[in-house]
């Protein structure tokens, strides 16, 4: 056989590869680029390019400053680089949600076409998994790349003196924002192996983050010491790191630490699954 014990890296990038190609070389992958594009060009037309003006006028400083504070916003609601903010802000919370649904088919569809069990002819399952994994990763950090840069160029538009230190700033949240959608592309990853279908592995995932969690509160009220399985859960710190300012570095940590859990976890049922 061509696959051997060991993973080999460069099957690994090819099969990644791959999943680069069904994004931007298919008709159904540039549709759903374009939906995108649409959505953040809103984004960028309204919540930014409105924002801004509102939280810079004096009539209204005070009371956004106030606000933001009461929420431990506050030094986000001063930074001069007030689109990426509110970018920050609404990436934060909206690329894990989006991971979800845009990395929902990384196996289970060449499952259901019977593909995997062409793939593992040439490939081990480990590099299967991986592959996929990272082609999903790259893809999703693309596109935060992509609306950072949209984000950085509507801010030196406004105030070119903020190209410097906007630059560092927004390259810095582009990788903490793909380290924090990692754990959510691993969690589809392992969702794809134990359900029939990318909409099931979506359910699952709504269930888990849902009833799961509701039902992880009412037992913790209970039982104390049960409240370290919330780490579990991808996201769980993002109201901690929102601030974005002394945020301790566990929490940053943490969701590497996730991801590596849940791949493992990937890893254990891909092996001892059927194809």
């Amino acid at each position: 056989m061509f696959k051997g014990d060991t993973m080999n890296i460069q099957r690994v990038w090819q099969l990644a590869q791959f999943e680069l190609t069904r994004l931007f070389a298919t008709k159904r992958g540039l549709l759903a680029l374009s939906a995108f594009a649409m959505l953040w060009l809103m984004i960028l037309r309204y919540p930014i390019g409105h924002a801004v003006p509102f939280l810079s006028s004096p009539e209204f400083s005070g009371v956004a400053q106030q606000l933001a504070g009461n929420v431990g916003l506050k030094a986000l609601a001063s930074w001069p680089q007030a689109e990426l903010a509110i970018f920050w802000l609404i990436a934060l919370y909206s690329f894990p949600v989006f991971a979800l649904f845009v990395c929902s088919d990384q196996t289970v569809g060449d499952r259901q076409r019977g593909t995997l069990r062409f793939l593992s002819l040439r490939c081990t399952r480990d590099e299967t998994l991986m592959g996929r994994f990272l082609g999903q990763l790259t893809i999703v950090f693309s596109l935060i790349a992509l609306t950072a840069l949209a984000t950085f160029c509507v801010m030196v538009y406004r105030a070119p003196e903020l190209f410097l230190s906007g630059s560092l700033l927004a390259f810095t949240l582009v990788i903490q924002l793909t380290v924090i959608v990692m754990p959510f592309i691993a969690l589809m990853a392992v969702l794809n192996l134990i359900s029939s279908s990318s909409r099931l592995s979506i359910v699952l995932a709504i269930l888990l983050f849902t009833l799961g969690n509701a039902l992880l509160s009412f037992a913790s009220s209970y039982l104390s010491a049960i409240e370290v399985l919330f780490y579990i859960f991808p996201g769980v710190q993002l109201l901690d790191v929102a601030p974005h300012e002394n945020v301790p570095l566990i929490l940053w940590g943490l969701p590497a630490i996730q991801t590596a859990a849940l791949l493992a976890l990937g890893v254990f049922i891909f092996r001892r699954r059927a194809l």
